[in-house]
């Protein structure tokens, strides 16, 4: 594993996003915070620190036993990180945020169900609502494992949302996607409940995509 000053383009990328997460609005002031899986442990947020003032150097070097590296402390949140990397080796980034709408229906202890064909985007028929624990707790990341089994989004009651991607790109990408549907699913409850997609044409849905893209 490199010492603190490893990884520089990856530190550079998270420092990059950290701060559009905030720019985009889909995140506010230091809450939220972001990993990156590198050889034997990961990259993470240091704790309560502007993204402006932020450096490539701020960000902690953690192992999977908790220990960590670097001149600050690691985000409180470091467990929900851990336990999503040393689980799914096909993750390689995490992205954390209390952005509007997403944390919204996270306070109505409310998923986002498939009102829309995108919300397979997460991996199923579904975003579901992780039960409600104290943050920076193990109950927390305990509770957010069981509703990120089989999917790669969810969000946490009174909380946020939580997105995975292969890198961080994919993360991003993702958060945006669910969020934006967290807004159209919350618009389209002031009129009413939406119709929802049935499973056998989300069945069909996951087909399509498949083969799409270039």
């Amino acid at each position: 594993m490199s010492g603190v000053g490893g990884h520089q383009a990856l530190r550079e990328a998270m420092v990059a996003t950290a701060r559009r997460m905030n720019t985009s609005g889909l995140n506010q002031g230091t809450s939220g915070n972001l990993s990156q899986r590198v050889e034997g442990g990961f990259l993470l947020t240091p704790s309560g620190m502007n993204y402006e003032t932020m450096t490539p150097e701020d960000l902690v070097l953690m192992r999977f036993d908790g220990s960590h590296e670097g001149p600050r402390k690691p985000s409180t949140e470091w467990q929900l990180h851990r336990d999503l990397l040393q689980a799914r080796p096909e993750v390689g980034a995490v992205l954390h945020s209390h952005s509007m709408f997403s944390t919204t229906l996270a306070c109505l202890r409310r998923g986002i169900p498939a009102f829309h064909y995108m919300v397979s985007a997460a991996g199923g028929t579904d975003v579901r609502c992780a039960e409600y624990a104290t943050f920076g707790t193990p109950e927390l990341a305990r509770h957010m494992m069981v509703a990120l089994e089989g999917r790669k989004a969810c969000l946490l009651a009174n909380h946020g949302l939580v997105a995975v991607g292969a890198d961080l790109p994919a993360a991003w990408k993702l958060a945006v996607e669910v969020e934006t549907l967290a807004a159209m699913y919350w618009r389209a409850l002031q009129i009413g409940e939406p119709v929802l997609l049935d499973d056998a044409e989300m069945e069909r849905v996951f087909q399509q995509f498949r083969g799409y893209g270039q």
